[in-house]
């Protein structure tokens, strides 16, 4: 027998909590026992919040005796351990080095939580460094948490970097996660696992409080069951916040973003398909459950424009700007942390990962190395002009030239594999359940635009996921797990 709470949504879960059917001390309990039961093999969560059932009872006290914040009073949420907590738990990116350091503040955006009266569950395991310390590191494994499995299948990739978030969602462990983004790793998991992702423009989410890849493409998003419950998270991750400028200049910062979700959003629409590169990889089940998502766009009043081509397809992305960026970024990060390690400096990290050996270099540092070698100086030439020609062929000759050409309210990827180039140019997208294959992998489709187009793009993902709720929960029995 299926639990209630394995599928139930925010709202639905808000409903139990406002007509007091259950307590957020209950629910706590009920996810704890979950984890307790699935995580051994799952291997999602990287850390329990050891307060979390005292928070519950003080949110309880709170409903019932001077009212409710909102609609995340009382629930639980799990976030990456790669954003900042000012509590008792650890923020270590999932590495040996930083398994002792503890954040002198909360992130921004779990301020934000925090104000709204979610409960922080727990920290989730993630690909380690946000997958950005060796070529060869598998999806969702660090040197602290060990291997994320799919909750679908050990067989199936788990996706990354926010493997753990991905999972844990996915295996009901909390009502929602944060994961973060700097190419494909929110996209990538939440396809994998059968969930809804959003990746925001840059700028709609403060990156205060996440160790840092990349200031230019990073950013933090949600992942959730339900496209309603994604924009709900949004509505509340989104913020002014002067320690990141980007985030001042944001547009859409007085939005509600539910008020988006139309089930007849993709009438007369426009979407626009990059068949070569980005279809062609896809093996021909998994084209076919995407082939079958298409058909459906096009029966809800969707115009699909099909083979559109970039104005520089075989332009040769790098990771040159995240090399320079990193160096630069990770020594002003790791000033601000206590740790036992007294790492200051990348150059550090990899003297210390050195010493440990074999644990903490499983797949080596080959990323680390690639950046420390760089100057890390963000006038260096080099930095500069691969910064240049990253924003003018994502965004001014890509992802703008093609939807200006094709009139496109946005662009149509399978599963997550056009996340480079939005990332590249900072740009959102939002990735929605769109099927299995036969051996029942989760398949998503993304849809993609220009700047500050979430409210766009969640019309299309919601009039989709409604005509469809391809979204099952996964058996997770004696056989699975």
């Amino acid at each position: 027998m299926v639990s209630w709470f394995i599928n139930a949504t925010i709202k639905e879960l808000k409903h139990k909590l406002d007509t007091f059917e259950i307590t957020s001390k209950q629910l706590v309990f009920l996810y704890l026992e979950q984890i307790a039961s699935f995580n051994p093999k799952i291997n999602a969560m990287i850390e329990i919040n050891p307060q979390a059932v005292h928070l519950a009872e003080m949110l309880d006290y709170e409903r019932k005796t001077t009212g409710k914040r909102g609609i995340l009073h009382g629930i639980p949420i799990v976030i990456k351990d790669n954003i900042d907590t000012k509590d008792k738990m650890h923020t270590s990116a999932g590495s040996l080095l930083l398994k002792d350091s503890f954040a002198k503040e909360d992130a921004f955006l779990v301020k934000n939580l925090r104000r709204a009266g979610a409960i922080i569950l727990g920290k989730t395991n993630l690909t380690e460094w946000a997958n950005f310390i060796a070529d060869d590191m598998p999806n969702g494994y660090s040197s602290r948490g060990g291997q994320v499995l799919n909750p679908y299948g050990d067989s199936f990739d788990v996706g990354g970097s926010s493997s753990g978030s991905g999972a844990a969602i996915a295996a009901s462990f909390a009502a929602a996660a944060i994961g973060t983004e700097t190419s494909g790793s929110i996209l990538s998991p939440s396809s994998q696992n059968s969930l809804v992702g959003i990746k925001p423009t840059i700028g709609l989410i403060s990156r205060s409080g996440v160790i840092p890849i990349s200031h230019t493409q990073d950013t933090p998003g949600p992942m959730t069951k339900t496209v309603e419950d994604a924009a709900i998270i949004l509505n509340v991750l989104v913020g002014q916040d002067e320690s990141d400028p980007v985030t001042l200049s944001n547009p859409l910062l007085q939005e509600d973003f539910t008020n988006f979700l139309d089930k007849d959003g993709l009438k007369g629409k426009r979407l626009g398909i990059a068949r070569d590169p980005y279809y062609t990889e896809l093996t021909d089940e998994r084209l076919e459950v995407v082939q079958s998502a298409i058909k459906v766009l096009e029966k809800l009043g969707a115009e699909i424009v099909d083979s559109v081509k970039f104005p520089t397809p075989d332009e040769d992305w790098n990771i040159d700007v995240m090399l320079y960026e990193f160096k630069r970024d990770i020594h002003s990060y790791l000033a601000t942390v206590e740790c036992s390690l007294g790492v200051k400096t990348l150059k550090d990290l990899i003297e210390k990962n050195k010493e440990i050996g074999e644990d903490a270099l499983n797949y080596g540092q080959e990323i680390f190395l690639k950046a420390e070698a760089t100057s890390g100086n963000l006038t260096d030439p080099v930095y500069l002009k691969r910064l240049m020609e990253d924003g003018y062929h994502s965004r001014e000759n890509g992802i703008d030239a093609v939807m200006k050409k094709h009139q496109l309210d946005a662009l149509l990827f399978p599963s997550y594999y056009g996340s480079g180039i939005a990332a590249k140019a900072g740009y959102p997208s939002i990735t929605v359940p769109a099927g299995y294959t036969k051996l029942g992998e989760p398949i998503g489709i993304t849809f993609t635009g220009q700047a500050f187009s979430e409210p766009e793009l969640l019309k299309l993902a919601y009039a989709f996921e409604q005509a469809t709720k391809h979204r099952k929960a996964p058996l997770l029995d004696k056989e699975t797990v």
